[in-house]
């Protein structure tokens, strides 16, 4: 499986207890919508692997796994910070509008002009802040018609609103926003 196809879903945080249980923060919305996946992978550092998670559960307010063949306090040690991903086929289909934010990164952003168009290159988006009110996009900006560069621009998540169009296929994301010059 190329790692381009894969999605990031949760992350290991800590072992738990002695028999290779192992703490997973999850980045779904239920948390236990990770638990409904069928294959995982890990990775950390460009290294990647395929895991069986044995069996998971809900715990106080996180989850925790067991994967095949980790028995031991010391054998689940060595898969803390290792990032839990899935195929993005794995991932249900959303509604027309919706999308998932790996769908997101990476796209560029432009301002809208006065016609509804494209006008100033702000950016890409390099991740998502999630603040409770609203999300946020986090721009990266590189030097534009605009006079900034190399900064991060902070874009409420507002489709509709802020958000004018996203089109996935092109890469593109339209919004309505003012910069500071």
């Amino acid at each position: 499986m190329s790692e381009q196809n894969l999605v990031t879903v949760g992350q290991i945080s800590a072992v738990f207890g002695v028999k290779g249980w192992l703490k997973v923060h999850s980045y779904t919305d239920p948390i236990e919508n990770l638990l409904s996946y069928k294959r995982f992978w890990l990775e950390k550092n460009g290294q990647l692997q395929t895991v069986n998670i044995d069996a998971a559960k809900r715990h106080g307010e996180g989850l925790i796994v067991h994967i095949e063949s980790v028995d031991d306090r010391d054998q689940a040690r060595e898969y803390i910070r290792w990032q839990i991903k899935i195929a993005a086929e794995q991932m249900p289909d959303l509604e027309d509008g919706e999308y998932y934010w790996h769908q997101l990164q990476g796209l560029a952003v432009y301002l809208q002009d006065q016609q509804g168009e494209p006008s100033v290159l702000l950016g890409q988006i390099d991740y998502l802040l999630e603040t409770g009110a609203n999300d946020v996009l986090v721009i990266r900006s590189k030097k534009n018609s605009a006079g900034n560069g190399d900064e991060e621009i902070l874009i409420p998540y507002l489709p509709g609103d802020v958000v004018k169009s996203i089109d996935v296929d092109a890469g593109t994301m339209l919004v309505d926003w003012q910069i500071d010059e």
